[in-house]
């Protein structure tokens, strides 16, 4: 199958189009996806992920393991969301749950999401748990999830908003509860995480953990796991 351009490339024209034009992103993928000569942009997806013998997220996925905290970073639009909601998929497969916490996205911009990897939710039935609460927090996901299941696959997006109102516990607190409550449970947790601004492509082709955004102190060794993105590039790092 020969695209135009790299499926990422054209995940990021589609929300382009989806900005400038004022339409709903799925109007848009599809419509790249017409460009390319594909009906759907679901087909076009499909046949992406038919012609790549193994998936980035399935490679990751295989690679996480009960109790691990995993931090996925890029910058805006280098697919950083869209990798985390693909673990989530990959984790539904093997027939565990997946769920993601958000402070940033509503339920139809995730659905959108799920569309521009080629997944649909409802195929996954109840194994999907959404939750954009305001009350998000370390202590918030732990009394959610107290009955999760083992290897149950958490993505948090943020990592940088969990400590934004003033009531909850720093960053450093919040990140070492919920390494305790991963560990304890045997839950896969994926922070989403920002980049910094000073981080620069050209001098260096993907970020890596010295460029996190920490706008409050944080101890990165906390993460077992990394997974850093960039124009197509994925950089994964298993602590020793």
């Amino acid at each position: 199958m020969k695209l135009s351009a790299p499926i990422y490339h054209l995940k990021r024209q589609a929300r382009l189009l989806s900005r400038e034009s004022k339409i709903a992103l799925h109007e848009a993928l599809d419509r790249v996806a017409a460009e390319e000569g594909f009906s759907s942009w679901s087909l076009l997806a499909a046949k992406a992920a038919e012609a790549t013998e193994a998936a980035p997220a399935g490679r990751l996925f295989a690679q996480l393991a009960p109790g691990d905290l995993v931090l996925v970073g890029a910058r805006p639009g280098h697919g950083k969301t869209l990798m985390s909601l693909e673990l989530a998929v990959e984790a539904m497969k093997s027939g565990h749950r997946g769920v993601f916490f958000t402070l940033e996205y509503t339920q139809r911009d995730v659905l959108d999401q799920f569309r521009a990897i080629g997944a649909d939710p409802v195929q996954f039935n109840d194994r999907f748990v959404f939750d954009n609460s305001d009350a998000i927090s370390a202590d918030y996901i732990v009394g959610t999830l107290a009955a999760a299941a083992r290897g149950t696959l958490v993505v948090i997006d943020y990592l940088q908003l969990l400590d934004q109102k003033r009531e909850n516990p720093d960053l450093m607190a919040q990140v070492r509860t919920l390494k305790a409550f991963a560990r304890d449970r045997g839950l896969i947790l994926v922070f989403i995480s920002q980049i910094d601004r000073s981080y620069d492509p050209v001098k260096k082709p993907c970020p890596d953990i010295s460029d996190v955004r920490l706008p409050n102190p944080l101890d990165l060794s906390l993460f077992n796991k990394t997974c850093f993105l960039n124009k197509g590039e994925i950089r994964f790092h298993a602590a020793g």
